[in-house]
């Protein structure tokens, strides 16, 4: 096996495939793509000085380029969230001391607003890469990655908490390493799940993607060219005409990236479902099958999975104990002790630094009045995640059964993931104003509008999940109705509505800064809450109370995942074993 891996060997073996119809298919659509990252990885580092202007225009013939761009960094932005993702999942899940830790640290990362991140990264950024837009690109790369990363963490985190015990039975019987485990078993086990939080992140790319390409520094705008920017332009302008050009622009692209990328990975990952009979659950793919025909693909990948099985480990195991044990080892618990008492300290450290900057910078008065907006954003988070669950559980459910049904709503729900909440302000204002609405009320659907699809996406990928024996199982009891759903699909989505669930309410928060401060031209509409307060003291640039606002929505998140979200969570991890 090792010989068949030497390069010489391998290039030599492949020149001497002869093509066939369907790779000559392919060349065309492969060389393109290659030529199109090419020249946006190009574009990305041209030189550049900070004030230096950056005009983007609203013609649409500029649209393709703006898209290449734009898919350009929520790619690279993607491959780090899924890096981020192994590691956090895999460390997070097997080690009870790091877990106290990261998992609360994650839920404030994801209260955290994107422009929080974007300005702390901005300027390390461009110093690290003067004269270049090279710094700027990264700034705008890494905004959008805390858009994608959290939801991917939490969904891989809980598909390694829940495999089932069966496999984990086998894991042991084969001797697997922990290295082993991960690859071969857990990661395996939350591919489904996975990549339709990989399309759910990209999504989100694009909810977010204005505040990541139009930037503030140094006093200074600068508009990275692409799809976010360009809606930024036509919002300050109030053309409507570029609006519809960049929705668009933003359909042909999710499209695009839908059928070459996610569509494709879907069917391959379909043999990792949990079960030993097919059903009619098989997702299927035009480029996957082409692939499949084709001579120099199906040579070239086979190459490449030799390759990752001799570097990543991947080889067969045996019962004769000559695979390592797996590595994971018992805590001792007096060092969990310590570990508790450090955190412990760590925590009244913070509330210490916390009072004396409340004392001298904002007072006791401002702090009341920010705890009472944000139980106002609370009640709303709360209440809008309630009628998002009834609406779309049993219609993700449906769906996720419905492999058919599903390949056709993936790109529409999709697509309607992505729609910046900022292109439906014309709109909304006209309503408000026209029917005299009160905005406390009505500018709330705003805060659910772009993250209720993680309950959708996190639903859909859980009942496409549910093992065909268990589905023909229930049916041969006469399971029906209210019943069937009772003890057949609500208890085997529940882990996966529950990460969905997390991540919608930690987005609401974020959301809220947009969906309670509304502006269109010189129009604005303002709806009392925390989202709406941190908005007008980062406009005032006001830096104590942002603080202030900032960190009294983590604290919120924190408190409402500990003692909400967390027992949800254990009883899903409970029951899924």
């Amino acid at each position: 096996m090792f010989e068949s891996l030497a390069p010489r060997r391998t290039d030599r073996s492949l020149l001497a495939i002869s093509p066939n119809r369907w790779d000559w298919a392919l060349l065309p659509l492969v060389l393109s793509v290659l030529v199109a990252v090419g020249f946006g990885a190009m574009q990305m580092a041209r030189p550049f000085v900070v004030g230096e202007a950056t005009p983007i225009s609203l013609d649409p013939s500029n649209l393709p380029y703006y898209l290449l761009r734009t898919i350009l960094r929520m790619f690279i932005a993607l491959g780090c969230a899924l890096l981020f993702s192994f590691v956090f999942a895999a460390i997070a899940a097997k080690y009870r001391a790091a877990e106290k830790v990261m998992i609360p640290t994650l839920d404030i990362l994801q209260s955290v607003p994107i422009l929080g991140f974007q300005a702390i990264a901005i300027a390390p950024f461009i110093a690290f890469f003067p004269g270049s837009l090279l710094g700027v690109e990264c700034a705008a790369i890494f905004a959008i990655f805390s858009s994608q990363a959290w939801n991917m963490a939490f969904s891989l985190y809980q598909s390694i908490r829940t495999v089932p015990s069966e496999l984990n039975e086998a894991a042991r019987v084969f001797r697997l390493s922990g290295w082993q485990r991960f690859w071969r078993l857990e990661l395996p086990f939350a591919m489904p799940g996975l990549l339709w939080n990989m399309m759910m992140s990209m999504s989100g790319g694009w909810f977010f993607l204005v505040a990541a390409e139009a930037i503030s520094v140094a006093n200074q705008d600068i508009k990275l060219p692409g799809i976010g920017a360009y809606i930024a332009v036509a919002i300050e302008e109030k053309n409507l005409h570029a609006i519809l050009w960049a929705i668009g622009a933003m359909l042909a692209g999710i499209v695009l990236y839908d059928q070459l990328f996610f569509r494709p990975l879907l069917a391959w990952a379909d043999k990792f479902r949990f079960e030993e009979s097919q059903g009619e659950t098989e997702q299927r793919s035009w480029l996957l099958n082409w692939g499949r025909r084709s001579r120099w693909m199906r040579a070239g990948t086979d190459r490449m999975w030799a390759l990752l099985r001799s570097t990543l480990g991947w080889f067969s195991v045996s019962y004769d104990g000559t695979a390592p044990r797996a590595s994971a080892r018992a805590i001792n618990p007096v060092w969990m002790r310590v570990w508790n008492v450090l955190l412990l300290v760590a925590a009244c450290l913070a509330v210490y630094r916390l009072g004396i900057f409340v004392h001298s910078e904002v007072g006791w008065a401002e702090v009341g009045h920010v705890l009472w907006l944000g139980v106002i954003t609370l009640t709303r988070v709360l209440l809008l995640i309630a009628l998002a669950s009834l609406v779309w559980v049993p219609i993700a459910v449906w769906i996720g059964l419905r492999p058919k049904y599903s390949q056709r709503v993936q790109g529409l729900a999709q697509f309607l993931a992505a729609f910046p909440v900022n292109l439906m302000f014309p709109l909304v204002v006209y309503l408000l104003l026209t029917m005299q609405l009160n905005p406390n009320i009505w500018l709330s659907p705003l805060m659910v509008f772009g993250t209720q699809w993680y309950i959708l996406f996190n639903v859909v990928a859980g009942a496409s999940t549910i093992p065909n024996e268990l589905r023909l199982a229930s049916d041969n009891l006469g399971l029906k109705g209210w019943l069937k759903w009772k003890r057949v699909y609500l208890p085997a989505v529940f882990p996966s509505y529950v990460t969905g669930a997390i991540t919608a309410s930690g987005g609401s928060w974020n959301a809220s800064i947009v969906a309670e401060y509304v502006t269109w031209g010189k129009t604005t509409l303002i709806a009392d809450g925390l989202g709406s307060y941190i908005k007008q003291m980062t406009d005032a640039g006001d830096f104590h109370r942002i603080a202030l606002g900032i960190g009294v929505m983590c604290i919120f998140v924190m408190l409402l995942n500990r003692f909400f979200w967390r027992k949800l969570y254990l009883l899903a991890e409970d029951r899924s074993r």
